[in-house]
Formats: structure tokens, sequence, C-alpha cells
């Protein structure tokens, strides 16, 4: 079986995107920040064993994974590409049997005003955010939204955790989208 995986280099560094050319979750997203999280994923495992790796973020279709900095690209880059090729050629699944692809979050339940407000901050993120950083090999998602002070906290996944340039894509970029459609929005932060 000849397999063809491109790879792409995101905004972080430190964070290379794979694109094995077949669907990795399809739907949905996994992440993985140590070996032992991993042990849900035999991609993701096999990706830990590889030296040098610190995280993997598994999206539809598309595989990002970070390095630490002890290691450079052009080393670690060739066992990437054949852990990536040996899983799918193997025909091992994704994750195993009972994970499913995304994490489930304890939900805010917002209600009201409130409730339409948040569902309109969730939409524009759905539709003009998550495309654009998908493209980059990460993920950002909505958090929660405090109605009192109107800060939008989201969580940024894949090549976007730890990227140099993430605040800026947060104030500059979406900061400013959410407040001009969202006129309650005052600020966005990044949840930890």
């Amino acid at each position: 079986m000849t397999m063809f995986i491109q790879t792409e280099s995101t905004p972080n560094p430190r964070t290379l995107k794979f694109l094995p050319g077949r669907d990795v979750l399809g739907a949905g997203s996994r992440e993985f920040s140590d070996p032992d999280a991993a042990l849900a994923s035999p991609l993701a495992h096999a990706l830990f064993l590889v030296d040098g790796v610190e995280r993997v973020y598994l999206g539809g279709d598309f595989i990002s994974v970070t390095r630490n900095d002890a290691i450079e690209w052009p080393h670690l880059k060739p066992h990437l590409l054949a852990a990536i090729m040996d899983h799918f050629t193997s025909g091992r699944p994704i994750l195993r049997e009972g994970d499913a692809a995304e994490e489930a979050e304890d939900e805010i339940v917002y209600e009201g005003e409130a409730a339409g407000i948040v569902k309109e901050i969730k939409a524009i993120i759905e539709a003009r955010v998550r495309p654009a950083v998908a493209r980059d090999g990460g993920d950002i998602t909505f958090h929660s939204w405090d109605h009192d002070s109107g800060v939008v906290r989201l969580t940024m996944r894949g090549s976007c955790a730890g990227c140099p340039s993430s605040a800026l894509t947060l104030k500059q970029g979406i900061e400013n989208m959410l407040r001009h459609y969202v006129p309650e929005v005052t600020a966005v932060e990044q949840v930890a």
C-alpha cells in the first residue's frame, strides 16, 4: 500500500502538521500532552515513542505534532513519518474502543439573554475561527463567557497551544471579530 504524507509548517515553529491524505478522526478532535494520555490512541502512542515529541493533536484529516526544544525537525520528521505510515498501513484504529473523538467537557448552561449571546459567539467561532486555525494545524474552542465582564474564554489546542503568535491571534483577530459582531463581548482570554 503506497501512502504519501504531506507536511506543512504552522505558525508555531515547534509544531508540524501532517496530512496523511485520509481521515484521521473524521469528526471531532483529541489532544494528548503526555505518553500516558496517548494510550487512548495507538497512533498518538506511536508518535510519543519518537524521542522529542511533546504534544500530539489529532484532527479530522490531519495530525499536529509539537516537539520539544532539544531536537530539530530534520532529525524528528523522518521518524514521525515512519510512525504515521506504519500506523495507517497496519490497519490499527486511531482510538482504542470506547474512547470518544471529542473530549467531553462540563459545559456551562446559559439561560435567557446570555444563552442567545453564547449561541452567537459559538456560531462565529465555528464558522470563521475554527476553519482558519485548522488550516494551521490547531483548534480553538469556546470555553465560557462571563456575562458580567463580557470576557470570552477560549481553549487553544494543537499548533495553537504554546504558539508565539497565539496571543496576537486572540487579541487582534478573534477579539476584534467577536467585539464587532457581538457588542456584549469586551475581551477574549485563553484558558490554560
